[in-house]
């Protein structure tokens, strides 16, 4: 197996955190019992998705926060956090409060746009400024500015007894530097490189050329290029991929089974693009550590980064996370060259 020119240096975990309405204290246990084993397993990094109005982690920086102290080691990521939900100034006190908690272990990702189903949900969320609010870019220069120390009110001072400050409080050191921007295109790409940001990228870009190529590792390869050429740490930017990666070593027959199934369901969507914004899938890849090793350091894309993290699959048992974090980490990373944490 020919080495990749970016040895893979951090192996990281993406979880969507599911959980049974009739139970779901059950599900977020799992999800940090999961984390837990990530750690033992020697993983650099867990990442959880944010899922509102659904049987998923709807508060990440809450279940953070818990697993931040039920861990030591490893980095605690959120893949991503839709701004639209959130107030940037409130969200950056609970980040910084979070990373101090944790020792400094936090990275944030973050997306724009409106939430999702806004028509319905608007109302609830901004029943007075749904047609003001700002769902672009300004939304996250808002929260980098709070985050990093930049005065967000002209007042500061002693009233009182009690004592102002003109920045966000607490203030965490470096955490200004440990924000990531969720991107799957070009545009994307570049504004997060201009804003000094890291970039989270997925199995999920969009197909710029409206008659192709239609080929998802080239096209994941010109944003990674665009974004480390525009980014004032060049080279050295920090990248993270992240696909379905389903190593079967540990597997039983009926996992294998079920493995390639859901992989299959979801294998026509990476044929051409989807929907209006012509966005493109990854396959998932299934198969023995030393077959998805192969296929990866045949993708354009990930021979290009030195973090990944590799996502589980949605609605599997926990049982079937235990068997493929563990061969993720004792088969597929040292297929790919990491070494674990210690």
């Amino acid at each position: 197996m020919p080495p990749t020119p970016r040895p893979l240096r951090k192996l990281g975990f993406l979880t969507i955190g599911l959980f049974d309405a009739a139970d779901p204290r059950r599900g977020h246990e799992s999800t940090l019992e999961i984390i837990e084993l990530g750690e033992r397993l020697g993983f650099d990094s867990a990442w959880v998705r944010h899922r509102h109005l659904q049987y998923g982690i709807s508060s990440p920086v809450a279940v953070l926060s818990a697993a931040s102290q039920r861990t030591r080691r490893i980095e605690l990521g959120t893949a991503v956090t839709p701004l639209g939900w959130e107030n940037p100034l409130r969200m950056a006190e609970d980040l910084a409060t979070v990373d101090l908690l944790s020792g400094g272990r936090l990275n944030p990702g973050v997306s724009v746009g409106p939430p999702l189903h806004f028509d319905q949900v608007k109302g609830a969320l901004y029943p007075d400024t749904a047609d003001a609010e700002d769902f672009g870019y300004g939304r996250v220069e808002r929260l980098l500015a709070a985050v990093r120390g930049e005065p967000v009110t002209d007042f500061s001072g002693v009233e009182g007894f009690e004592v102002f400050s003109d920045r966000v409080q607490p203030q965490s050191p470096g955490l200004g530097s440990r924000l990531w921007y969720g991107g799957g295109s070009l545009r994307s790409a570049r504004w997060a490189a201009e804003h000094g940001m890291n970039l989270l990228t997925s199995s999920v870009v969009k197909a710029e050329e409206p008659e192709g190529p239609y080929d998802f590792a080239e096209i994941q390869l010109a944003q990674i290029r665009a974004f480390r050429a525009a980014h004032p740490h060049g080279e050295a930017a920090r990248v993270s991929q992240g696909m379905v990666v389903i190593p079967t070593d540990g597997a039983s027959p009926e996992q294998r089974a079920r493995y390639e199934e859901y992989a299959a369901q979801r294998t026509p969507r990476t044929v051409s693009p989807q929907g209006p914004a012509r966005l493109l899938f990854a396959p998932d890849l299934v198969g023995t550590s030393a077959e998805i090793a192969e296929r990866l350091h045949a993708h354009a894309a990930f021979r290009e980064v030195e973090e990944v993290a590799f996502a589980l699959p949605f609605t599997f048992e926990h049982e079937d996370y235990v068997q493929i974090l563990t061969d993720m980490a004792t088969k597929l990373g040292p297929a790919l060259g990491w070494q674990p944490g210690l």
